[in-house]
């Protein structure tokens, strides 16, 4: 994928996690959104941001199922090759997720297709969906 979705007026990136309140790339507007069809799930084994690989943490991931509310950002075309290399660079360390451009519902009712950030449910670093209990061993036990 090369983060292209053909929008001549800049293109949108979906955010459900750090990327809410710490994008780190410049961005032309931001708005409210919901993505319907995943939901946010501590669903990723973390081997970089919250672990190692000898002891695991976990993190955010979309699961299949219910929908997030999250944030969009407008990026301008000139600039979306380096935002698109920064954002593979930032999400994808060991490429747990899929890119995937998917149509997310603004708050006033408006439709954008955005990039989001998809966990790959056959990727090794995959935990699915572990109890409550498990979760919080994981994140408590972290690196």
């Amino acid at each position: 994928m090369d983060g292209k979705d053909g929008a001549g007026a800049g293109r949108w990136v979906f955010g459900y996690g750090s990327l809410m309140w710490r994008p780190g790339f410049d961005y032309l507007e931001r708005k409210t959104a919901v993505l319907h069809g995943r939901r946010r799930a501590f669903c990723i084994y973390s081997v970089h941001h919250r672990g190692t690989p000898q002891r695991r943490g976990l993190v955010l991931g979309l699961a299949a199922g219910g929908s997030v509310k999250g944030a969009v950002y407008r990026v301008d075309a000139a600039i979306w090759p380096q935002t698109y290399a920064y954002l593979r660079e930032r999400e994808q360390p060991t490429e747990t997720y899929f890119e995937a451009w998917r149509p997310v519902r603004l708050e006033d009712g408006g439709m954008v297709r955005a990039l989001v950030f998809l966990s790959d449910v056959n990727h090794p670093q995959w935990a699915g969906d572990l109890s409550p209990e498990a979760q919080a061993r994981l994140i408590a036990g972290a690196s």
